[in-house]
């Protein structure tokens, strides 16, 4: 799969194409605004040109000398920026013309009469003007022809020079934006890349280094937290880990030490038939052990990594427990304990796997409960939960064992260290189960009893 663009590549396009939009409408609008200036100045200048026409020709008599009739029109053009004036009547006769350039050819509204337009028009490829065209009859009841003429080439030059340089420093305020956007992204980044640089720095063995949320950003204050967090997660499973593997060294070790210790012994000398079978039954049960570890062990792994799918039905807990009673009934004789069931519930779990976490919390109860003295479990139903709590008298688990009964391998005192059929691993097997189908356990101790509590969702 393609690597993603990087992020200082993609904030350093992503300003760098704001900085193109804002700077091109910039542009944009300068250009326009002085367009727009240079078009109002001229059509103000072409219509106070008009209004001064008007008044001349409204007192023109038709036997008037037509040079004092030109010699006023020429004094209207004079303090304007060279504009160009043409009259005719409207039969087409010429009154007045201030130039050469045949304005003749300027094209006339085709409605008649009309007012007043404002056009642009060329005379040549050089040569450019704003014309303006407008009717007026006069006392004399002569309507005529005005058309004026200013030239833009003066605004074109400035124009195409303005647009030049305009244009130039746009793309050159973009360029240095991309740069300084490129420089503001890295520096921004600069507590980004030290994290980077500390978290490359740890190593299994210092799993107990943590960042500072003060120390770095905003922004950053959440990674940095959730980081920490994980690390945690990460040092306390590393822990476990390496705790268990040393538990599971040491319980390995035990059996596997007598298996070798009763073959060397029988290995020392010749010995009868009957000697013989007695160490291989001895050696039998350290196997089963061994096999039971094994098969605890690879019980959780799938457990805890939701390897097998859960085959759920409904069970009545009831029926359940009072099966399990049977199965320990000549346990607990042998014992003197009796077994006690209060209420009824039903949940909606894997059979297989619920028998297995109640059987470990009844065979752990029956264990450590005095003789003549009774191990109870009851079953309440909630609104939305079902409890199931085992409990027995005995002596009292102390508080700071309770967190870490559930712990693999975990011992507590000698008067509840488990017996040569127990793997260690009963507590974490019922807890593992309990948590697959949602549910939780809780353990509680005082003078009187122990009591385990299985919370599981409630099915109706």
């Amino acid at each position: 799969m393609k690597q993603p663009t990087s992020l200082t590549l993609r904030l350093t396009l992503l300003f760098s194409i704001v900085a193109t939009i804002v700077f091109l409408s910039f542009g944009w609008i300068m250009e326009r605004s002085i367009e727009k200036h240079f078009e109002s100045g001229d059509r103000k200048e072409l219509r106070l040109i008009a209004e001064a026409v008007r008044p001349v020709l409204e007192s023109i008599q038709i036997n008037q000398n037509p040079l004092q009739i030109k010699q006023r029109f020429d004094d209207i053009l004079v303090g304007h920026h060279h504009p160009l004036l043409r009259i005719t009547d409207n039969s087409g006769k010429l009154i007045y013309n201030s130039s050469e350039l045949n304005l003749a050819t300027v094209p006339l509204p085709s409605e008649r009469p009309y007012k007043e337009k404002i056009q642009q028009w060329s005379a040549n490829t050089d040569n450019h003007y704003r014309i303006l065209t407008q009717q007026f009859t006069g006392n004399n009841s002569i309507p005529y022809i005005i058309t004026l003429a200013i030239s833009t080439d003066f605004h074109q030059h400035f124009l195409s020079h303005f647009r030049l340089i305009l244009w130039g420093m746009i793309v050159a305020g973009i360029i240095v934006m991309g740069l300084m956007s490129w420089l503001a992204v890295r520096y921004g980044h600069r507590p980004l890349r030290h994290i980077t640089d500390q978290i490359g720095h740890i190593s299994s063995n210092e799993l107990n280094t943590r960042l500072a949320p003060e120390s770095v950003p905003v922004e950053l204050s959440e990674l940095a937290i959730s980081f920490n967090d994980l690390l945690q997660r990460l040092d306390k499973a590393f822990d476990q880990l390496s705790n268990f593997s040393a538990d599971i060294a040491h319980e390995l070790r035990t059996p596997v030490t007598n298996l070798m210790t009763q073959t060397q012994v029988a290995l020392s000398r010749t010995r009868t038939i009957e000697e013989y079978q007695e160490i291989l039954y001895s050696n039998i049960e350290e196997f089963e052990r061994l096999s039971q570890m094994i098969a605890d062990m690879l019980f959780l792994a799938k457990t805890d990594n939701n390897l097998d799918p859960l085959d759920l039905e409904n069970i009545d807990l009831y029926g359940e427990i009072t099966n399990l009673f049977d199965y320990y009934e000549a346990w607990a004789e042998d014992n003197a304990v009796s077994l006690s069931l209060e209420g009824k519930a039903q949940v909606h779990c894997n059979r297989l796997m619920l028998r297995r976490a109640l059987s470990n919390l009844l065979s752990n109860a029956i264990r450590h409960t005095p003789k003549e003295h009774a191990v109870t479990v009851k079953l309440e139903t909630h609104d939305d939960r079902v409890s199931i709590v085992v409990q027995n008298p005995g002596e009292p688990i102390l508080s700071e064992h309770l967190p870490k009964l559930f712990d693999r391998f975990y011992r507590v005192d000698p008067s509840r260290q488990r017996t040569s059929d127990s793997t260690g691993l009963g507590l974490a097997i019922t807890k593992s189960i309990i948590e697959a189908h949602g549910g939780n356990i809780i353990v509680t101790s005082d003078e009187t009893e122990t009591q385990f509590q299985i919370i599981l969702p409630f099915t109706d």
